[in-house]
């Protein structure tokens, strides 16, 4: 079995979210999503479920913690290349994100970091095949 990791994102602007996403590169899956969620698909096994406040609530009894305003978790992507790094957080910059660092190149792994509109961090990262082995 090949088990499917589903995200739940808080997002204040679902539409301004979507497009975020979008220009990612990434896909909405329209069947599992609404006004109030949107179905982010990463890879065949990962997918972000982009919330709004009120729905997030609806599905924890704990407070909702804007990622504005702290830090819950860190998303590390891996990418293809170094080049698929710099075009993913340049295409995030470009879409309304913010870059959170410069690269990091150590050689054997190249990475950077950003966040959505809304605070969620990202860390697309490329690392050598032969090194992760």
């Amino acid at each position: 079995m090949t088990r499917m990791i589903f995200i739940s994102l808080p997002v204040t602007d679902m539409a301004r979210s979507r497009a975020f996403y979008e220009a990612l590169g990434f896909t909405i899956n329209e069947k599992f999503s609404s006004d109030t969620s949107a179905c982010v698909v990463v890879s065949e096994a990962i997918y972000f479920m982009l919330s709004t406040l009120e729905a997030l609530r609806s599905l924890s009894p704990k407070p909702v913690i804007l990622p504005s305003e702290g830090v819950s978790a860190l998303f590390a992507l891996s990418c293809d290349s170094r080049e698929e790094v710099d075009a993913m957080t340049e295409a995030a910059i470009g879409a309304g994100g913010k870059s959170l660092h410069d690269a990091e190149d150590l050689g054997f792994m190249y990475s950077r970091a950003f966040e959505d509109p809304d605070g969620n961090g990202f860390g697309p990262l490329w690392m050598d095949p032969a090194a992760a082995g």
